[in-house]
């Protein structure tokens, strides 16, 4: 049963470095920032830029929050590229490390035909628009019209590589999985240079150059749905959320500094028990998720970020999460032991009186965090502020 990854195929991490912060606060909240956007999936801002905060609507427009108010004029409609099948729309946005200065930014979507597309495009010299005539293709995957696996996230790592996860597809727990074929992008992260060459370079040092029969952009495998994946700004931790097939939702995790090659064990796996077979599986190497949560109050796990803001520094070294159809939020901190709990779950929002479905997390400049709803509703995750 192919549950949730359709709408929002989701990745948690864990991390396992000793935090030395102060003791969090007693509880989070979530206080409103922006509402009114139509199916809001994924929120960003350019690098060091504290004025700058762009809401990405799943319909292919992309709105510029500028000094807390939004434009009315979009930075950039996209539109006309996606809509056309199930799984349609733009699922998020990259901005490269020197944006301020070369105004290249990166967005994957599905195209008219239900195709996955990453492509590069160039923000105008006002930095408050961006012609969407400016599209360069960096990467391009034929999906079949059954897929529902799309993997959602492109994003710029510590190391200034364009990092990408693809979902598995249309097979699911299918025993045709892509996830573990060499020869494939489906159900791996890829890791790219953009700035040695055009379209991209394949770095050097990505673990499969040299190993024929490999697709030598691919840096991790095995996974099913990687919706929401981040690196911790601090450290360089790796944090994946993975969304489950039948049972199960997990967060992945691997220390800095990161090697490729590593295997998360889909379709083998699902959390830390068999899935194929669902007895005796092969177990050996494969990374296992420090944190799993079964299907109750949930369906498809929401991949969040390591609080590294300024405003609340009690909070710092706390990993927030969620799940699209709990809307929940939840905590932990990574201790050399393992993931402690870290705040109490904050409850859903509720829209007519229903559960708002948790779509994305997202960081500005500052590195504040944000969860995004597809109610179209905003909000910063703070801490509780005693009455």
């Amino acid at each position: 049963m192919r549950r949730l990854a359709r709408l929002v195929p989701l990745l948690i991490v864990a991390a396992c470095g000793t935090e030395q912060n102060p003791p969090p606060a007693a509880s989070l909240t979530l206080a409103p920032v922006d509402s009114g956007y139509d199916f809001s999936v994924y929120v960003a801002s350019p690098p060091g830029d504290d004025s700058r905060l762009m809401v990405v609507e799943r319909g292919g427009t992309i709105w510029l929050r500028k000094n807390g108010v939004r434009l009315s004029a979009p930075f950039i409609d996209l539109s006309a590229l996606t809509g056309g099948g199930h799984e349609y729309g733009v699922y998020s946005i990259a901005f490269h490390p020197d944006y301020a200065v070369n105004r290249r930014f990166f967005v994957y979507y599905v195209d008219n035909n239900g195709n996955s597309q990453l492509s590069e495009f160039k923000a105008n010299p006002d930095f408050d628009t961006a012609d969407p005539a400016s599209e360069k293709s960096i990467l391009f995957q034929v999906q079949p019209s059954t897929a529902v696996l799309y993997g959602g996230l492109v994003a710029f790592g510590p190391d200034g590589k364009l990092y990408f996860a693809f979902g598995d597809s249309d097979n699911g727990g299918e025993p045709l999985s892509f996830a573990q074929d060499s020869g494939s992008w489906i159900g791996k992260m890829l890791r790219l240079d953009v700035d040695a060459a055009s379209p991209y370079a394949v770095p050097a040092d990505n673990p499969y150059v040299n190993r024929p029969g490999w697709k030598k952009e691919i840096w991790q495998l095995g996974f099913r749905n990687p919706w929401r994946w981040s690196f911790d700004r601090s450290n360089g931790d790796l944090y994946v959320g993975d969304v489950g097939e039948e049972n199960t939702e997990e967060i992945n995790y691997l220390a800095a500094p990161i090697e490729g090659g590593n295997n998360f064990g889909w379709p083998f796996m699902e959390g830390d028990g068999c899935y194929q077979p669902a007895v005796g599986c092969e177990t050996a190497g494969l990374v296992t998720p420090p944190v799993q949560y079964p299907h109750v109050n949930a369906c498809a796990v929401t991949g969040g970020y390591v609080y590294r803001g300024r405003a609340f520094p009690a909070m710092r070294g706390t990993y927030l999460y969620s799940d699209f159809c709990g809307g929940w939020i939840r905590s932990f901190r990574m201790t050399s032991t393992g993931p402690v709990d870290a705040y109490p779950e904050v409850p859903a929002p509720l829209v007519n009186g229903l559960t708002d479905n948790a779509v994305s997390f997202g960081e500005d400049a500052e590195g504040e965090v944000y969860v995004v709803y597809a109610s179209g509703r905003i909000y910063r995750v703070e801490e509780a502020r005693a009455q």
